[in-house]
């Protein structure tokens, strides 16, 4: 039996409860997305580098997304240009280098544009690696990746089974980053919506049902705690 560190290298939250944290503010639905947005991300993530937490993960727009009503997608869309300009650049001056996983191509051909400046410009930052999941579910990242798998693998006969996992983990979205340690869900919901299913299955999950936008540094250290006396023993 092994045990956990005191703090995962990797912690993914499911940004989830915006829209109710609004309702019961009294306040437009994207209100709770722009509150986030504004305060609580950076927050988050100047409290991981101050803990030496070196991988963030915010899954900020699934696929499914897209069926929310039009207004809603709108102001998201509206949302995500100022993330990627003044907020980006907050957080490039923090030393963060952004990446992100999921099919851009959906996106305005401006957000991706400006998406591609910042991950681009802050290539070489060291502190955190901070990953917004945009357009993101696992089921699509699953399928493009068996596409560019039978490519890469041809028959694949003479594979070894481990080398198969590792040309899969090479053509998902998060090759370039480690497998989360740590799966944050606030906003009461006790399921991961396909959240990197591949990536995900020995990661320690925590559920609770503090909203978003109330998912404070404080609330990050009780999720810290809670992680910090979890046996991992990864199938052993």
């Amino acid at each position: 039996m092994s045990y956990t560190p005191y703090l995962p290298q990797h912690i993914a939250i499911i940004m989830d409860g915006n829209r109710r944290w609004a309702h019961q503010n009294k306040l437009q639905a994207l209100q709770g997305h722009e509150y986030v947005a504004d305060k609580i991300v950076e927050e988050l993530v100047v409290h991981c580098i101050e803990r030496g937490i070196t991988f963030v993960t915010l899954w900020a727009f699934s696929t499914e997304n897209w069926g929310r009503e039009s207004a809603e997608v709108e102001g998201l869309m509206k949302l995500f240009r100022k993330a990627f300009t003044r907020n980006a650049q907050r957080l490039h001056e923090l030393g963060v280098r952004l990446n992100t996983i999921g099919d851009l191509t959906r996106f305005p051909t401006d957000i991706q544009e400006s998406i591609q400046h910042w991950v681009e410009l802050s290539v070489e930052n060291k502190k955190i690696t901070v990953t917004f999941a945009l357009n993101y579910g696992g089921r699509d990242e699953l399928l493009r990746a068996v596409e560019k798998f039978c490519m890469l693998n041809g028959r694949g006969n003479d594979n070894s089974r481990a080398e198969k996992e590792e040309l899969f983990s090479s053509v998902l979205d998060t090759k370039n980053i480690p497998d989360a340690d740590l799966i944050i869900r606030p906003g009461g919901e006790k399921r991961l919506s396909g959240f990197m299913p591949w990536q995900t299955v020995y990661s320690e999950i925590y559920f609770t049902d503090v909203l978003m936008p109330n998912f404070t540094a404080a609330e990050l250290d009780k999720a810290l705690a809670d992680f910090a006396v979890r046996h991992r023993r990864f199938g052993k």
